[in-house]
Formats: C-alpha cells, structure tokens, sequence
C-alpha cells in the first residue's frame, strides 16, 4: 500500500521533529528549506515541558545533555553596570536542557534524515489543493503533488500567507523589537554566567551560549520601525541610536553588531488565529502560534510535531479530524502562554525605573523560593509508589 506523502515546508524545530514521528507512523515526509544549510546561531533555547518526553521517546536526550549550554546563573546589573542581584538558573536541577537552536535543529535533523527527504535552496511559490491531494510548485524543483502540506516555516511563514492570507491578519506586535549578534568566545569572563543590563525601555544580555557567546538587545524603540527584515542598514543605525546612551559594555557589543555581515532584527510579536488549518494544509509551531519572550516555541514545536504525527496515525483516512484534535491538544498549550504574553512583555522591559525597580524585587523574591525548591528537592529522599517494585 503507498505511503501517503506530506510535505513540510521549513527544516528549523517542529518540521525535522514531525517528519521523524510521521515515518514511524506510515507517511512519506518530504522536508523543504529555502536556506542552504541547516541554520547556524547561538540563540539557547529550553527543552522542557511537554517537549521533554517527546525527546526521551526519540532517544535524543543523552545528545542534548551533552551539548547543553553552561549557563548556571543570571546577574542583574544596574544601569551604571552594578551587580544587583544573582539569581540561579531556575532549570538547574529540573526536568529541562538549555541547548543552542542550531544544536537542537541538528539533533533533530540527524533522527529524521534517514527515513525522510530533504531538500535545501528551495521554497513552495504556489500550491492548489483539491479533495485527493495538493499540488505544490517550487522556486528551483519540478511541481509535484502531495496528499498533505505542513507549514513548519516560523513566523513569517509563507505557507500561512499562500492558504490563509496576508501576515499583518494574523500578527500581533508586543511593541518590543529583539537583535542578537554572536561575540568572539573571550568576550566573556564566566562562561556559566549570563548577564543583564536593564534600563527603561531596553534591555542588554549577554549569554554564554554554548561555544559562541550572544549579544541579545531588546528594546521598544522611540519610532516603530518599517517591516522590512531586508534593509539591514536601517536594523544597525535603530540599535546603534537605541543603545547611544547605555553605559557598561553597550558601546563594545553595538560596535559588534554593527560589524556584523547579518546580525538578527525582528519585531517581537505573537501569532493568533482561528484556526490552523484549512482543507489538507495545516500549520505547525511559530507559523500557527508564535509567542515570543517566553522562550518555550521550540518545546511547543517539538510537542506540536508529536501530536500531529499521532493524530495522523489515528485518523489515517480523515485528515481534517486529525488536523482538528492536533489542534485542540495544541491550543490547551498556547493559550495560557499567550494569555501571559503582554504582561512579560512590560515586567522584562519595564518602561520606567520604578517598574524596573518592582522587577527586581520579583526577581529576589523568585531567587530566593528557587533557593529553597532546590534544597528541598536535594534533600528529599525517593518514594516508591505502593504496588511497585524498586529497579
């Protein structure tokens, strides 16, 4: 009996993860990337939560654990540069892994590539889509017809705008704007050690990562600026008259992003809609439901992929029930993050001093219940459930 075949548009976190799970479960993926290559960058992000087991269940756990970052601990500093306080990293000791994306995307791509295809430097132009099938045409590849399309693509996905409609209909801004550029592996002292800067309006971090330090500036900006990701120019000259007045080590890592060939720029923003998908496409991840700040999209991505492909499996001849219960799984996961979004937004940026000075004090308070979770959960001994056996 022949496969059905899908194809996932985007080879970033969730489309590597669902074509694993989508081979074991009867299909044929077909997996399309508009870059070259795997996407490098030390932009860390958590495993955790619902993406954990998922990674356990695809045996890559003992591979992210050895490639975690080293990051141990946050310090806040004023806005002279001053220690503040230090907090220890909340998921040390719990049930999470801090690992770099490019590591994670790799990861994921070496458990999928064997029984999926990939297909780099190209990129869907059109697709129309009838009650057996869709047909898909490409920016470099012959036209070819598949039984589903996944839109796996991020938040400017252009699966979504093709099938759905234009990005601003979908697309909410948080009025912050994030940059990153990587740093030369001596630009930091403590390689355990992330560091934040904040003063009102922006912020300055400086991560570890894993091999390559990252320069992370997010800011609201005094003019919104224009949605062009291409006019890399105009992203330089926003951080360097953002970031003019900051003190501690703002001039060294604005002249590192200015630099920079191609440093990161993008509106920070979230991503609502109705629904995810619509006759045999449906989205996927950052493309469905994009909740910047929080830092868990790629832990969403990777639970997204799992449900999808077992919804698949169990509603092999219906796709619009499988698309439907994905769906609803997905969203008891979203919806709470979302609902939280815009208030992180202005504790993690605060507009004035005196709301800095509130997210401090949250943060010492958080610091020191951190403190006690952890002495508790070492000093606790292991309990054996009734009716079960040890080993």
């Amino acid at each position: 009996m022949k496969k059905p075949e899908v194809l996932i548009v985007g080879a970033g976190i969730a489309g590597p993860a669902l074509a694993y799970w989508l081979a074991r479960n009867g299909y044929r993926p077909t997996v399309v990337e508009h870059a070259r290559q795997l996407r490098s960058g030390g932009s860390a992000i958590v495993v955790k939560g619902p993406a954990m087991p998922v990674a356990e269940r695809m045996g890559i756990l003992p591979q992210l654990r050895e490639l975690a970052t080293r990051n141990r601990s946050l310090t806040l500093l004023d806005p002279a540069g001053k220690r503040v306080l230090r907090l220890p990293n909340s998921s040390v000791g719990a049930p999470t892994v801090e690992v770099t994306r490019a590591d994670l995307s790799e990861v994921l791509h070496r458990s999928a590539r064997g029984d999926a295809e990939f297909v780099f430097d190209d990129t869907v132009t059109a697709l129309g889509q009838d009650e057996g099938g869709v047909d898909v045409t490409f920016r470099r590849s012959a036209p070819r017809r598949f039984d589903l399309v996944v839109g796996t693509d991020g938040m400017h996905s252009t699966i979504r705008r093709l099938v759905f409609g234009p990005e601003r209909q979908f697309v909410s801004d948080l009025g912050l704007y994030g940059a990153t550029v990587p740093l030369e592996p001596d630009a930091i002292d403590d390689p355990s050690e992330l560091t934040m800067l904040t003063v009102p309006n922006r912020m300055l971090v400086v991560h570890p990562s894993r091999t390559t330090p990252l320069a992370i500036f997010t800011f609201r900006a005094a003019q919104p600026a224009p949605h062009d990701r291409k006019n890399i120019a105009l992203h330089k000259q926003i951080v360097a008259d953002t970031y003019a007045d900051v003190r501690w080590r703002a001039p060294e890592l604005v002249a590192a992003y200015l630099d920079h060939p191609a440093p990161f720029f993008d509106p920070l923003t979230t991503v609502r809609m109705l629904s995810w998908s619509r006759g045999r496409v449906v989205l996927l991840g950052d493309a469905a439901a994009a909740t910047a700040l929080l830092g868990d999209g790629s832990s969403i991505a990777m639970a997204g992929a799992y449900a999808l492909a077992e919804e698949l499996a169990a509603h092999h001849d219906d796709h619009a029930r499988a698309f439907a219960t994905y769906e609803s799984r997905l969203r008891r996961e979203v919806r709470p993050r979302q609902r939280r979004v815009d208030l992180l937004a202005r504790v993690l940026v605060p507009s004035t001093r005196p709301g800095l000075v509130v997210r401090n004090t949250v943060g010492r308070a958080v610091g020191r219940t951190n403190r006690i979770t952890s002495r508790e959960t070492v000093n606790r001994k292991p309990r054996v459930a009734a009716g079960t056996q040890d080993g």
